[in-house]
């Protein structure tokens, strides 16, 4: 979240995007920031324990998302 927000602050779109599990946490690190509007995606948890495939449909479902987000 922290890079979020330097890049966001300086100009330079961005999307934050981790684990589901950490959607609260996000959400008040991003207010905690001054950016609680940070474009943010979150993929099904776990990720650590995932398989390179399994990384890979996570990145294939949300791509177009994560550009969207970047357009915006």
């Amino acid at each position: 979240m922290h890079d979020t927000t330097w890049f966001e602050t300086r100009g330079i779109p961005s999307v934050f995007i981790a684990s589901s599990v950490f959607v609260d946490a996000a959400e008040k690190q991003a207010a905690a920031l001054g950016l609680p509007e940070v474009r943010r995606i979150f993929v099904p948890h776990p990720i650590q324990d995932a398989t390179d495939d399994e990384m890979r449909a996570k990145a294939d479902a949300i791509v177009e998302r994560v550009i969207e987000a970047l357009m915006d």
